[in-house]
């Protein structure tokens, strides 16, 4: 579980949930060495839906501890174009109890874009269930804008490639990511940047009136009993 800051408040106020596969005899394994593989061989989808399970769970655990965390899940191709995604979903909070307004789901561009009737007509299903939806690595694309105004979407997530060189004077990523923001604020949208590592990027959001970061000059991401003291230091 990543941590996710609000800048205003500066606590944390959700996480994105990643995956990592701790074999035995190798050790912990990056998404990109096994993801593309379970992708291949249509694995993702049982293991897709476990970890929706599993982070329902999870999120409703800490909101019982007076957490209320925002749980963000990425939903990748192949678990969106089935077309039982959102029974599994709707399944998961049932089971779990946890309310679906903590619930945000992260699709990229590439996701929502395949085809577009279906994505607005999913989408819907899922705001009238109370869920977020998230752009994840936005402005990494398609550069048409349409999709802004098309879609019921809550948040865009600024891709780390723009975060990295904000505070390089010779680069023109931080007018992109204060474009970006400035865009989705105009539109109701929330915005957070990804891969923030540094104090001095942290300033530059908050000037540029960002609404949350991500990366790890909070946190890299940690398992339940880490990021539960991540937790109860932020909230002390």
């Amino acid at each position: 579980y990543q941590p996710q800051l609000g800048l205003e408040t500066n606590k944390i106020i959700g996480f994105e949930a990643l995956i990592r596969w701790n074999k035995p005899d190798i050790g912990v394994l990056a998404p990109y060495k096994f993801i593309p593989i379970a992708e291949e061989t249509n694995l993702i989808i049982p293991l897709g839906e476990w970890v929706i399970n599993k982070v329902c769970q999870q999120a409703k655990k800490w909101h019982d501890r007076g957490y209320k965390l925002t749980a963000g899940i990425n939903i990748s191709a192949e678990q969106f174009n089935q077309n039982k995604i959102i029974n599994i979903i709707k399944d998961s909070i049932k089971a779990t109890g946890v309310d679906p307004k903590f619930i945000e789901l992260e699709l990229t561009e590439s996701v929502i874009m395949q085809d577009v009737n279906r994505t607005i007509k999913i989408f819907n299903e899922f705001k009238d269930m109370g869920i977020s939806i998230s752009i994840d690595d936005f402005g990494t694309g398609y550069s048409s804008l349409s999709y802004l105004k098309e879609f019921p979407i809550d948040k865009l997530k600024i891709d780390q490639s723009f975060i990295s060189n904000i505070t390089n004077h010779d680069s023109n990523d931080a007018n992109i990511a204060n474009l970006v923001i400035d865009l989705g604020h105009k539109l109701g949208l929330e915005v957070i940047a990804e891969g923030v590592e540094t104090q001095e990027q942290i300033a530059l959001l908050k000037k540029y009136a960002c609404d949350q970061i991500q990366g790890f000059v909070l946190s890299k991401p940690l398992e339940i009993d880490k990021f539960e003291q991540l937790l109860d230091k932020s909230y002390s």
